[in-house]
């Protein structure tokens, strides 16, 4: 089973990150792991040698900024999801750190021992624009440990009607599978759902002049097929079902979650997986596409 003893949740104070937390408060509850609330006071950066008011004058506020932050914390929860108690029961620490966001956020990571950090893709800021927001793309890149992530999570639904019932692991076929497939599994067996296997092979896009020959994604798709097979059962996982598709992998894994009306897609990431290959190429593009949150191991 996944060990979530310990659970991450950067506070930004958008509607995106109020909607994020009844999936961390469902979490936490379910595994009954410690929730840190962890909101970044980011300051500037300056120079050195280089005389800059703004910083200055950000500074001389810097104490009334921290303050008003942490009054903000103290009644997230409450205020993110107002009509459960059940946030009241968990064991919950606040913290305020001071710096850049995605390097705070990976360095309090990394020095408290987290097994488990959930963000939304977007929240306040410039970047919003962007795919994923430059503070989730860089957690994502930098952690080592595990990645919850979702978009349009401003709608998402009440505490009590949060469930994992049907969950779709997206890998390619190298050795690293091992990991998203053993995290998909135990997260299966302990809320008894549904596991769905899903692989993309080269599809015409990979040939875009002349197309892809039938035949050959036809041999493609018998041999990942196989391939996939024989690895569920060397590691005894028991999927209900495998799918195999060509195309973009994005996509591929979209139509899949969108298909079995997936609550939680698990694709493996970072170097410190050895993930290479399509899948880790379009992890990005598959957060951003994904119908429903997605776990990155």
């Amino acid at each position: 089973m996944p060990s979530f003893k310990r659970i991450l949740f950067p506070v930004d104070f958008s509607e995106r990150c109020r909607g994020a937390a009844h999936y961390a408060i469902a979490l936490a509850g379910r595994f009954g792991s410690e929730l840190v609330l962890l909101h970044v006071v980011e300051t500037p950066i300056a120079r050195p040698g280089e005389l800059d008011f703004g910083a200055m004058a950000f500074e001389t506020d810097l104490e009334g900024r921290v303050e008003y932050c942490r009054q903000l914390l103290d009644a997230f929860l409450e205020n993110a999801q107002p009509a459960d108690p059940a946030a009241q029961y968990l064991n919950v620490e606040k913290r305020i750190e001071q710096g850049d966001a995605a390097r705070a956020i990976i360095r309090f990571a990394g020095e408290t021992g987290v097994d488990l950090i959930m963000m939304p893709t977007h929240g306040y800021g410039a970047f919003r624009r962007f795919i994923l927001g430059s503070v989730t793309a860089k957690v994502l890149h930098d952690a080592d440990c595990p990645v919850w992530t979702g978009v349009h999570l401003e709608a998402a639904p009440p505490l009590d009607a949060i469930a994992l019932r049907r969950v779709v692991c997206a890998i390619d076929l190298s050795a690293a599978n091992e990991h998203p497939l053993r995290a998909a599994s135990e997260l299966c067996a302990e809320y008894g759902a549904e596991l769905t296997v899903v692989h993309a092979v080269p599809g015409s896009e990979a040939v875009p002049e002349r197309g892809m020959d039938k035949e050959l994604q036809a041999h493609l798709k018998i041999d990942a097929r196989e391939r996939i097979q024989k690895a569920l059962a060397t590691l005894d996982i028991a999927a209900s079902n495998v799918s195999v598709e060509s195309g973009e992998v994005a996509h591929v894994v979209r139509s899949a979650a969108a298909s079995h009306q997936s609550d939680l897609v698990v694709i493996g990431r970072g170097v410190h997986t050895g993930l290479a290959g399509r899948l880790r190429t379009h992890s990005y593009a598959i957060i951003r596409e994904s119908p429903c949150p997605v776990l990155s191991i």
